[in-house]
């Protein structure tokens, strides 16, 4: 059992650097696919999701070369199998996009349906509207998705809900269409301009993204290219919300501000104050926590994976906060975990109303998804006292080195690796 030991109350000081942003990773890697050629990915994060799709792009028959600890070359031009492995597709969400990356080239894909955190039902009929306009038929049997088509071809696709998934999966599929494709009521994140720009890179010809529709006019060949990602929003976001907690002082760098503005505007509500630079923030906080009323929206509003992260941030507020959350309808799970910290929330759906409380005591946690165990570690860090945290592969499926990361800002953390007791029945 591996499991963080966190001695908390300190204010984290100091300096830390974000790693490349995870959900453009785990999209970029399939779309390499497209190329049939060779490329190299710089700034890729050294999380657990990114080993992943690397497992699964070599089991397909891809030539993938570590550079260093954040390059990677991949050459998919001799990929010829175009079913994921069962058992490492339910290892993460983004399995998906295997999906619309193999339908583009090969005309045919077959993947399990996505794993990873269990924040409710993840519907894929999005997508799989997307694939049917382009001339696909699918197929799910046991769990199994299976996509063909004989020729793709451009679309006009309205979304009837803003799918971040669907909307990437649409894009990868798009580019080897023929003709032009038109998507609208289209996720706007900023990893998924980060996507259409890589495509772009390799030849396609996406426009519009990052707004209400992108136009993907389809091309028959594309190439290798060498492409940096995008810094993550949400780890940056991590680390401010962590400055404001333990009322430190934190220089976030390696960051695109703009992406991170609805963190800043409400971390700035909440008595924060943000120093922007031209590619790092500085977050500081001495007067107390104030009260918000937050509600996660699609971007560019208040993205729903901060939401764990400014619950516990609230917990310490001077009054009542109300967040809401908008995307997913278990995302509250954690706040069990939470209680044990002495915290006073009540959830209600997808409402939860937050009474401020002194301070946080330690206590033992469990991870229960990615951004919920983020958030216990921030809780942990706040409190008074020794936290245990366990089950932490959630967390390290989208935080690179945390450990030394928190320790760089002057965190008692440690990662502990205790043997599981087996109980055996004689026979």
């Amino acid at each position: 059992m591996e499991k963080f030991v966190i001695r908390g109350g300190k204010p984290l000081m100091g300096e830390v650097t974000i790693s490349g942003a995870k959900n453009a990773a785990v999209a970029i890697l399939p779309a390499t696919i497209l190329a049939a050629d060779k490329c190299i990915l710089e700034n890729l994060p050294n999380i657990s999701d990114v080993s992943a799709s690397l497992e699964i792009l070599s089991a397909m028959g891809a030539r993938v070369r570590l550079l260093d600890k954040h390059t990677v070359e991949v050459d998919t031009s001799t990929v010829n199998c175009t079913v994921v492995p069962d058992e490492m597709s339910r290892q993460m969400r983004a399995s998906y996009y295997f999906i619309g990356a193999l339908l583009g080239r090969f005309g045919k894909a077959t993947v399990a349906m996505p794993g990873g955190c269990n924040l409710g039902p993840r519907p894929i009929d999005q997508h799989l509207k997307a694939f049917c306009a382009f001339g696909a038929r699918d197929t799910v049997d046991n769990g199994m998705i299976d996509v063909t088509a004989h020729n793709l071809h451009g679309e006009e696709v309205f979304f009837d809900t803003v799918s971040v998934g669907a909307t990437i999966n649409a894009m990868l599929a798009a580019v080897r269409a023929k003709g032009l494709t038109v998507l609208e009521n289209v996720a706007k994140e900023p990893h998924i301009v980060d996507v259409a720009n890589f495509l772009n890179t390799m030849g396609a010809d996406v426009r519009g993204a990052g707004t209400d529709v992108i136009k993907i006019r389809g091309t028959g060949k594309m190439h290798g290219c060498t492409y940096s990602i995008i810094p993550d929003q949400i780890e940056a976001g991590s680390y401010m919300v962590a400055a404001a907690v333990t009322g430190g002082n934190v220089l976030v760098k390696n960051v695109i501000p703009k992406h991170l503005e609805p963190i800043t505007s409400k971390l700035e509500k909440a008595g924060a104050t943000v120093e922007e630079f031209d590619d790092s923030v500085r977050v500081s906080r001495q007067g107390d926590i104030e009260p918000l009323n937050i509600k996660t929206m699609p971007h560019p509003g208040f993205p729903t994976d901060m939401q764990p992260l400014m619950t516990v941030l609230l917990t310490l507020a001077k009054g009542t906060s109300i967040i809401t959350e908008g995307i997913w309808e278990n995302r509250f799970r954690y706040v069990d975990e939470l209680s044990r910290m002495g915290v006073n929330i009540q959830v209600a759906g997808r409402v939860a109303v937050i009474e401020g409380v002194q301070e946080l005591l330690a206590a033992p946690m469990r991870a229960t998804d990615l951004r919920a165990g983020a958030a216990m570690v921030v809780a942990a860090l706040a409190a008074d006292g020794v936290s245990e945290i366990s089950e932490i592969s959630h967390i390290e499926r989208g935080y690179e080195d945390i450990v030394e990361k928190l320790r760089g800002l002057g965190a008692d953390i440690k990662r502990i690796v205790k043997p599981d007791t087996v109980y055996r029945q004689a026979l």
